[in-house]
């Protein structure tokens, strides 16, 4: 049976609690594989998993009890290897990696942090940033809305502020929360989202991250964000020892 794995921790790492499960039904038993300094939680894999709810909540419950007692290296829902020998030979292999990973993520956790336009207080404010839209504005309003002709180049050029001011806005809230944070980590660019990303934070520092977000949104009201925390740190850790560094599969195996 193939190896379902969970996370990474150091062989130092304290014992996992008796009895714990994870995903399948009935759910598989937990327990540990070790080599050299690193450990792996895994449990046997179930055939046919998708991400159901009932295995989504028991992969984010044996991370969570792993990580009260220590660091984790999390890895996504899904990471399968082929057997146990798979997981410990690529803990063998990259060793130097998640060794260095343990240590830079120890303490820290992630937050996900997702913008985009509120799009009548956007439209509101690029009209007051630009005199030329506004002159276009109030030369239709004169001629009674203006020709087809007016009516496209208006729109036209409204779109291209939007999106000007997009790239902008991503920049700036970047811009203003990357200091408050460890690490950064950019999220997929196909979302929906003017930005997407995640920021690594000390966990003794994250109210005042949450203050540095909050003051983003007093200070710009035409943005809408989102946030997603505390998570463990999935967005710093790559890649998952779903199959051996010498697959040409493996670098896309892992979390991310």
């Amino acid at each position: 049976m193939s190896t379902y794995v969970y996370g990474i921790t150091a062989r130092s790492h304290p014992a996992l609690p008796e009895g714990m499960t994870g995903v399948g039904e009935p759910p598989h038993p937990v327990r540990v594989l070790t080599a050299g300094e690193l450990a792996a939680v895994v449990s046997d894999a179930p055939e046919g998993l998708r991400p159901k709810r009932r295995d989504l909540l028991a992969h984010q419950n044996v991370l969570a009890e792993t990580g009260a007692a220590g660091c984790v290296l999390p890895m996504r829902f899904g990471n399968v290897a082929t057997d146990d020998d798979t997981v410990t030979q690529v803990l063998g292999e990259r060793a130097d990696h998640y060794l260095e990973r343990l240590k830079a993520l120890d303490g820290k956790v992630e937050y996900n942090v997702k913008v985009n336009h509120v799009e009548e207080a956007v439209l509101h404010r690029v009209m007051a940033e630009n005199t030329e839209l506004r002159t276009l504005v109030e030369d239709n309003r004169r001629a009674g809305g203006g020709s087809y002709d007016d009516k496209l180049r208006l729109g036209e050029m409204v779109a291209a502020a939007v999106k000007a001011k997009e790239a902008e806005d991503a920049a700036e809230v970047q811009a203003r929360l990357e200091p408050v944070a460890a690490a950064v980590s950019a999220g997929p660019q196909s979302t929906g989202w003017l930005l997407n990303v995640s920021f690594l934070v000390p966990r003794d520092e994250a109210e005042g991250f949450l203050a540095a977000v909050e003051q983003v949104r007093v200070d710009r009201p035409h943005l809408e964000l989102r946030v997603n925390g505390p998570l463990p740190p999935y967005s710093f850790v790559e890649p998952g020892p779903a199959e051996p560094a010498t697959d040409p599969s493996a670098a896309d195996s892992g979390a991310r």
